[in-house]
């Protein structure tokens, strides 16, 4: 019992145990709903899976099972936000217990009886369950929206009018950020509480090209966006402070964070007013800062990381400098990730909106559809990778081990996601006629960046588990200290 104990205190009362079973429970997602995609079904392995586990998938309620498992994952990967920024800011600690306690038993009870409810038949008492998986994320988020309030006077930065503190506007911004992340989930609560009353399931990707779209459709649309947005923009808050982000550029970022948040979610909560023909318009302004702010992000990690490496060099070379950034892959690669992004998402999607009438809506719709796909799911993607690397640091991977773990997702993901924009991208360049000795290759090395990526976090949770087993394993070390922090704030 003992044994028990101590291991259950480590995963559900400590931030590296929280995250360690949130991202086990998305690995093992991953890599069992993975096996239904469409090469495995090319390949036999899909039929295997679903006769070995008794799946029932039937083909007319294939976009409600995907959408369940987008929000399984998707609340998980929330989940770890929430553990990380917890654990990075103060806050009170009634606060912080309540938002764990609930979000990790809601994204427990939402992923379990969700993926249950979808894929191994309907039983509907899985379905409430879900939903109440749903309903105390939700209350999690106010909780620590509540926690983040700005304007509380134990968290105000010293100097101010009067000598009473002034705003911390990096808190500003995760709290803008928080409280708009509570409010765009409604854009999907709303239509999802009418589900079997004049409202039915679709994917967004389906209905892109219809000229007529409901208020519930465009709400659902604008929903999948916004969350995403909201999601990274949340990641690259918690890596900037993570890497001691401060300075004339954090000075300049987190405003322009901070406005970028507020107007990108007026515009996409725009689709369901009268605003929708100039939503677009005002969804720009709001990303365009939001953007420069995480760029003012790289600027001063590459900065910080160039110094740190060449400290002891009088007058370093280019060649020692750019060594000296890339030492450390750990800390380099969720800045790089970021730029990497804009040439897999970002600058895709802008090129996408810019020239859709002119180029693309003359494509067929199942080539818009591939472009839309791939741009979530790289986004989702690239997310992911940086919080594993985040994962990898606060750990504590050192050495070698820190370079090969760091490095393999840097580079296996960033194969799969550059093979993924030009699968998207092909008609630019190539004829359908000419498309497959391309397609092929794209394909090959996709599913190989994906498929050892997973390997590579397989290996790091048999690692994890192995340890667990361990009477004197790095999980004590884990949990005493996070234990003298906790006494010591």
């Amino acid at each position: 019992m003992h044994f028990i104990k101590e291991r259950f205190r480590y995963l559900f009362g400590t931030t590296k145990g929280l995250i360690l079973v949130a991202v086990a429970m998305i690995a093992v997602t991953t890599a069992l709903f993975g096996m239904l995609s469409g090469p495995m079904a090319e390949m036999g392995v899909r039929e295997v899976i679903v006769r070995a586990l008794g799946m029932d998938l039937h083909p007319a309620e294939r976009e409600g099972r995907i959408i369940i498992l987008y929000h399984s994952i998707a609340m998980a990967v929330v989940a770890i936000e929430v553990y990380m920024i917890t654990s990075l800011l103060g806050m009170r600690a009634f606060y912080r217990k309540a938002v764990r306690v609930l979000i990790t038993v809601g994204y427990l009870l939402a992923m379990i009886f969700g993926l249950l409810f979808a894929y191994w038949g309907h039983e509907w008492v899985f379905h409430g369950l879900y939903i109440t998986g749903l309903a105390l994320i939700f209350f999690a988020g106010v909780l620590l929206t509540i926690a983040l309030w700005p304007w509380e006077k134990d968290y105000l930065l010293p100097g101010g009018k009067d000598g009473k503190g002034r705003v911390d506007l990096e808190r500003a911004a995760f709290f803008a950020t928080a409280l708009t992340t509570v409010i765009s989930a409604l854009f999907g609560a709303v239509p999802g509480s009418y589900f079997g009353n004049g409202f039915e399931v679709f994917l967004a990707e389906n209905i892109i090209r219809l000229p007529e779209k409901t208020t519930m459709e465009y709400s659902v649309i604008g929903h999948l966006h916004i969350m995403l947005a909201l999601i990274a923009i949340m990641i690259t808050l918690i890596i900037g402070r993570w890497l001691g982000f401060k300075g004339i550029l954090h000075k300049i970022a987190m405003p322009l964070i901070i406005f970028g948040t507020i107007i990108l979610n007026l515009g996409v909560w725009g689709v369901v007013t009268p605003l929708e023909p100039i939503a677009h318009m005002i969804i720009y302004v709001g990303a365009t800062p939001a953007m420069l702010g995480a760029l003012m992000l790289v600027i001063f990690g590459w900065d910080k990381l160039i110094r740190e490496g060449v400290a002891g060099i009088e007058k370093p070379s280019g060649w020692q400098k750019f060594k000296a950034l890339l030492r450390d892959p750990l800390r380099f690669g969720p800045l790089w990730q970021m730029v990497f992004m804009n040439f897999t998402v970002s600058g895709i999607g802008i090129f996408y909106a810019v020239r859709l009438d002119e180029i693309f809506r003359l494509w067929p719709h199942r080539e818009e559809r591939i472009e839309l796909t791939g741009h979530w799911h790289v986004l989702s993607a690239i997310i992911a990778t940086i919080i594993l690397l985040y994962y990898g640091d606060i750990i504590g991977l050192k050495g070698k081990l820190r370079r090969l773990y760091g490095w393999a997702i840097i580079i296996l993901s960033d194969l799969a996601f550059a093979a993924v924009t030009i699968f998207e991208t092909k008609r630019l360049f190539i004829d359908e006629a000419s498309q497959q000795p391309l397609v092929n290759t794209v394909m090959i090395l996709m599913d190989f960046g994906l498929g050892m990526l997973l390997v590579v976090l397989a290996m790091v949770m048999i690692w994890r588990l192995a340890d667990l087993f361990k009477k004197k394993g790095r999980w004590t070390e884990e949990s005493a200290q996070e234990l003298a922090e906790e006494v010591s704030k």
